[in-house]
Parts: structure tokens; sequence; C-alpha cells
């Protein structure tokens, strides 16, 4: 930092999938002088003229594997950043970088996503506290966020004993060349990880878990498959958690059908029928960015479990949804939380080391609020909990006091109120009402409703009229996790819980009929929601279908009878 206060940050690799969302993270910030290299300076000077900087650009011709100690000399950074990689395949001398940055009185921060780079990089440390430089490696979602998580979801427990995250990008969102190549590197070979509380070795891409990403009251994202990924996380998370019995990550790649077929070649690597699939890079990452469908949305999540402080089970999670193409902003975020504590004098401690340790979870809250991600904890609830509180976890203390209420049953509740009721009109429409029971047509039609708790969930018995009929819902598992599974019939719905501006939304994500999973597009429908107003609650429910229209819809209120 000179004595104005600038700092100066030569970024490798800046015009690539990463470098360029650190620069677009920076770029507000007048106090720095950001230098985009790599060896296009075509590609460097269109980033940089593509975006409004507060912070002065400067493009730069620079290749990785050239002369670094005259371009160090030359431009005299105060940090480099590596973001190029991969890391995995930096050959006989990996740490050539690192040690010209030491020599030349460099800061160094990268990316690295390679367990192995991440914690050899310790050996330069006394080289590092010497020349007053910090040298922090994998400072990217993994282990930088990933460990702060982790640290966040531990306070009040006596003792963290399971570590399971995972990142799910959006099929949308572009998969660099090199993150590929990485990937490529160990599928279906040996990957280091903690297990029974020793380091034992899996094989890349050919485990598999299945999670739902759901911050409290948010849509969550699609349940998907993640496989097993080596990161930094499997062998330095027990480093610095005492008494760590297994960490576990993993990626939950979209489309799923590509993530099958990556892990059908792992299996071959595995089983040594292929001798590895770096040779398959190139054609993964033509067809991984080809293969755009589905959610245009990403996400990641941490998941710990251990003991409190009476040694009772506690299981928490921490979840990530970045909407539309954000999501490859969140590697980037913890380098720039760094860069901004360097501008405010909190530079981390000089020495080699990952930066396991590096931030808290309170230091990417700015990246998070700029590039609108939502994150969440939930905390595993007793099964004595009402239903709806259990879906909702967190986010049922934002719900008003008579959407509590009414879902607070503990035996049996019953409410009465009146409703406007319509029918479809469609020949389909009033078959399907008349099968269903739903109610006829009419204004100021009395309710009644029957909310009884059973063992598994809720029975709901609807009365308009005299006209009555059920469902029954319960919490959902396996692809519906955190959904209420209510099912009417042959037909049951997933519905997610989502709070807004003072309602309960249902929105459907899943449905299926016998017990088979069905389309999404052939989905019962309709707006579905909860509120309050002049102090009483109100309901609002539409049933409809894609193809034959409205079902039926009814609006009204209800009160405790």
């Amino acid at each position: 930092m000179d004595d104005t206060g600038r700092l100066e940050i030569l970024i490798i690799g800046g015009y690539g999938t990463f470098g360029s969302r650190l620069v677009e993270l920076l770029v507000d910030e007048a106090r720095l002088h950001v230098i985009v290299a790599g060896r296009s300076l075509g590609k460097a000077q269109a980033l940089c003229d593509e975006l409004a900087a507060a912070a002065t650009l400067m493009p730069y011709a620079l290749d990785r594997d050239g002369d670094m100690g005259k371009a160090l000399a030359e431009l005299r950074p105060d940090i480099l950043v590596d973001a190029t990689g991969p890391f995995q395949a930096y050959g006989s001398d990996p740490y050539r970088l690192v040690r010209q940055c030491i020599a030349h009185g460099v800061n160094y921060l990268d990316f690295s996503d390679g367990s192995a780079f991440a914690r050899d990089i310790r050996v330069f440390d006394a080289e590092a506290r010497a020349a007053r430089v910090f040298v922090l490696s994998a400072a990217s979602s993994s282990p930088a966020l990933s460990a702060a998580v982790v640290r966040e979801l531990a306070r009040g427990m006596a003792s963290v004993e399971h570590v399971e995250s995972g990142i799910a990008p959006s099929p949308f969102a572009g998969i660099g060349l090199n993150v590929i190549r990485a990937i490529a590197s160990y599928a279906g070979k040996p990957v280091r990880r903690m297990l029974g509380g020793q380091l034992e070795s899996g094989y890349g891409l050919t485990e598999s878990r299945r999670m739902t990403i759901c911050p409290p009251c948010h849509l969550p994202l699609g349940s998907r498959r993640f496989v097993l990924v080596d990161v930094p996380d499997l062998e330095l998370l027990p480093e610095v958690i005492p008494g760590l019995k297994s960490a576990w990550f993993g990626a939950g790649t979209a489309p799923q059908i590509y993530l099958g077929l990556l892990m059908a070649m792992a299996w071959l690597t595995r089983l040594k029928l292929l001798p590895g699939l770096s040779a398959f890079a190139g054609l993964f990452h033509s067809v991984a960015n080809r293969l755009t469908w589905g959610e245009r949305r990403g996400g990641m999540f941490v998941k710990v479990s251990g003991r409190d402080t009476e040694g009772g089970a506690v299981i928490r999670s921490w979840h990530l949804i970045a909407e539309g193409d954000t999501g490859p902003s969140v590697p980037a975020m913890a380098i720039d939380a760094i860069i901004r504590k360097c501008l405010t004098g909190h530079r981390p401690e000089t020495g080699a080391r990952a930066a396991t340790e590096a931030l808290s979870l309170a230091d990417f809250e700015r990246g998070f609020a700029i590039k609108n991600i939502i994150t969440g904890i939930r905390e595993h609830s007793e099964k004595s909990d009402p239903l709806y509180r259990r879906i909702l976890g967190t986010a049922w203390d934002q719900l008003p006091g008579q959407i509590q209420d009414l879902h607070t049953v503990e035996t049996s509740r019953t409410f009465s109120g009146a409703a406007q009721v319509n029918r479809g009109r469609s020949l389909i429409s009033r078959i399907v009402g008349a099968l269903y029971r739903f109610p006829g047509e009419g204004s100021e039609v009395p309710v009644h409703v029957l909310l009884e708790r059973r063992e598994d969930g809720e029975l709901w018995q609807r009365n308009f009229a005299g006209r009555v009929f059920r469902s029954w819902q319960r919490e959902g598992r396996g692809r519906s996790e955190y959904l209420i599974d209510e099912r009417f019939g042959p037909v049951s719905v997933g519905l997610a819980l989502v709070t807004k501006e003072g309602r309960l939304e249902y929105i459907v994500r899943r449905w299926r009929f016998l017990g088979l999973p069905m389309p999404m597009f052939m989905a019962p429908g309709g707006r579905t929601f909860e509120f309050v107003q002049d102090g009483r609650f109100r309901f609002h429910v539409e049933i409809s279908h894609p193809w034959f229209g409205l079902i039926v819809r009814y609006h009204g209120w209800l009160e405790h009878a």
C-alpha cells in the first residue's frame, strides 16, 4: 500500500471464469489499482473496457509460465492473485510463483481447489515471515468460506464430529476449462478424506449423496445428487477441528444426466478400464456448456453434526442460493474480502498457509448482498415440534401470530369462517371437482376446518357448507426434503413454504400420481397463500391445471372455533 492508501492488485487469469468475477467485485473501490493479466492482452482489454469502474483497471499481457520475476519487478504489486489453475497440474515445480512472490516481497493469494497444493504451501511459512508477506492458498469457497461457515454453525457446540458440504452450480453459469481439467485429473482416483477419525482414500466422483439446498422461507433448489470431489477441506478441516470424525465435500453438477456420465466414466477409471479422464477434459467442457437446461440458480450447503454441552446430538446446516448466474462470484468473495480488510489495515498475519481461518462468515456479507445471494441456517428439529415449524425453521418466527396459531397443531384444532368459492367451467374441471368433493360455487359459504395431528403428519378436513374433502400433510423425505408433502387421494404434491411480505406462500415443486413421479409441466398449480388482514387469518387457495384451467378457487377467513 502506497502513501495514498492505494493497493496495487495483480490478478493472473484476470479475465477467466473466477478472475473476472473477482475484478467485478473490486471495481467499486477507488483505492485499488487492478492489473488484469493473462496471455491475451485483447481479452484483458475487453474486460477492462466492459466494466464501469471506480478502481483503476489496467490490462497486461502476462504468461504465468514466463519470466514472472521480471514482471513482478516491473509492476511491483502489493498483492498477486493466482486465478489460473488447474492447481493439480502445476507440474514438478508447483510453487514457482509463490517463491517469486516471496523473493520480491509481494503478498500472495490464490483460488486453489487442490488439497495437496493448499496443504503443502505451509513449507514456505518461514520464508514468508522473513519477507514480511502473507501467502494464503485456497482463498475460495473451499475452505475459506466453508470453514467460516463451520465455525459459525459450531457456536455453542461442545464438539463437531461430522462435516458435509457441497456446491451445486447453475447449468447456465458456465464452467471454466481449468475447472474441468482439475476434476478430470482425480476422477476415479484416490482422494484423501477423513472417515471414522482417520484419513482414508475415497475415489473421486464415485461416491455420492443426495441433498436439498433450502434456506429457511425461500424456494429450494431442486434436490440433487452430489459426488465426492477433491477439495482442501478434506484434509485441512481435521487440522482445525479437534475430534472431527468425517469430512465429505461434493459437487452437484446439473443437469444430473451429465453428472451421471461423469460418474460412469470415473468408475471405469476406478476399475482400471480407463487410464484416466484428463484426455477427455476438452470434451467434457464442451458438453457441460451445451447441456444448459434446468433451473437458472445455483447453491452451496454446509452441514455439521456433533454434541452440545450436555452430550445431546446437534445437527445444523447452512444453505446458500445464488439466483441467475451469480454463483461463480461466490468463490471470488473470499479474496475480495481479504483485499478490503487490507484497505482497512487488517491484513492477514505474515506467513504461508491455507486460508482456512482467514475470514469469518460476516466478512462475506457484503459480497452476498451486492450479488443478491440468499443464505440461511437450519437446525434439526425434534419430531415433537409442529409440522410447519419443522419445515420453516428459523423463518417460523417471521410469520404473523395468527398464521403461527393456525399451524401450531399439538393434538387437534378446529377453525370456522366463511369463503367465496369459484369453480372451473371445463368438463374435466367439473369431473375432478366432483371426484374430490370440492365445494360448490358461492359467496359467504360457511367453512369449518379440522386439523388433527397424527404420528406422521397432519390430517386436514375442510367442510364447506356440508361438503367435506380431506388431505394428508407430512414432512417431505428424500427428493422432497424441506417440502410439505400433501396427498389428495392418488395425487400428492411437494409444496415449498415461502414467506414473503408477511404472507406464507405454497409453491408446487414436485408431484406424484399413484406414487409415480410426474413431469412438472403437467403439475397442478395455482396461487395459494395465507396472510393476515384486519387482525384476522385469511387464505387464498387455487387449484388449476395447465391443460384444463381452473378447477377450484376459494378465499376467505378463519377463526379459532
